[in-house]
């Protein structure tokens, strides 16, 4: 699934957190391509690993966690990287708009100077003239009155306009790789739509590649390319983003889209997977997934498949032990109750 003008590569990426209890592989075997100015939406339920993924792509884990792999940026592998060579790109080639703006957002700092200050550093501007280009990105980002608003303080912004600034400053210095970590989880679904419009200019003015996570599967519909489906700290399925929503090849993915409400049903029950995402201290010695999978069989408690082409189409990756063709007719419309 190589794509032209790739930027960043993902190469047997795995993610270990020394605990209490043990060893906790968060990631493991994670592999990627992202190409200038694709989206790429990585979904799966909490605790399946994908803000660790992004985390420590940018040298972000906390101070138990440990990653190893490659993580290449047009070649220069970031994991192995000195910190302040890695601080010369993140925020600046490569930048990140974190889950909780309010969080992520300085409360004692005004928003000029947390947006000034990254202009500062990464490219030797004024003060004077990195305020400029701070308001011109917050009105690009739809922030009323922009040039009075900016000398404000977080808290005196809603949810929404908060999430707006995080974007703003994370496309200062015109980042060609930006990574949303569940950029409108805590927003409503007004907003959210405003904001994933707003990424969709954003992406056709600078063309920039964007690694998308979120647990919203109509999210990904509205804006990804491909889709890498995880959990467990693996890769359950990874396509095109129409392979994912219309021939979904991984019992997992097919049960997660029959999570969706439906529009054109009249079955108001709210379906679910059954059972609990799996204990990351203790994994199942096969599949992960396999304690919760309808169709199962005896293999997928003590194989761990591997993430291979399927046999209907080159371009899906699936890690899965049954066939294809007993998932795409009677199985996979009782999965996803289509």
């Amino acid at each position: 699934m190589a794509t032209t003008q790739t930027l960043l590569q993902v190469k047997n990426l795995d993610v270990q957190f020394q605990t209490n209890d043990g060893p906790v592989y968060a990631v493991n075997q994670l592999n990627f391509e992202l190409g200038r100015g694709e989206t790429l939406g990585i979904v799966g339920e909490s605790g399946s690993g994908k803000s660790q993924t992004v985390l420590a792509m940018m040298g972000l884990l906390a101070k138990n966690g440990k990653a190893s792999g490659q993580v290449l940026y047009q070649g220069q592998d970031l994991l192995s990287m000195p910190a302040q060579q890695l601080n010369k790109i993140r925020g600046n080639r490569v930048a990140m708009i974190f889950q909780d703006p309010m969080t992520s957002l300085n409360p004692y700092l005004t928003v000029e100077r947390q947006m000034t200050e990254v202009l500062e550093l990464h490219k030797s501007m004024g003060r004077k003239q990195a305020k400029t280009r701070a308001i011109e990105l917050l009105e690009a980002v739809k922030i009323p009155d922009a040039a009075r608003r900016i000398d404000m303080y977080p808290h005196e912004f809603s949810g929404g306009m908060r999430q707006r600034v995080m974007i703003a400053m994370a496309l200062l210095c015109e980042p060609e790789v930006l990574i949303a970590d569940e950029p409108t989880t805590a927003l409503d679904v007004t907003v959210q739509a405003q904001i994933l419009a707003l990424l969709r200019d954003l992406q056709r003015d600078f063309g920039t590649a964007i690694v998308l996570i979120t647990h919203d599967l109509g999210v990904v519909a509205g804006i990804c390319d491909r889709v890498m489906v995880m959990y467990g700290g693996r890769v359950m399925e990874y396509a095109q983003a129409n392979d994912i929503f219309y021939q979904p090849s991984h019992p997992y993915t097919i049960g997660l889209l029959g999570a969706l409400p439906r529009l054109n049903s009249d079955n108001a029950e709210l379906l679910s997977i059954p059972g609990n995402p799996p204990n990351m201290n203790n994994l199942p010695k096969g599949c992960p997934f396999s304690p919760r999978c309808q169709v199962a069989i005896d293999r997928c408690s003590t194989e761990l498949p591997t993430l291979i082409s399927a046999s209907h189409q080159a371009n899906v990756m699936r890690a899965c032990h049954r066939p294809i063709d007993e998932l795409t007719t009677p199985v996979a419309q009782e999965l996803s109750h289509v």
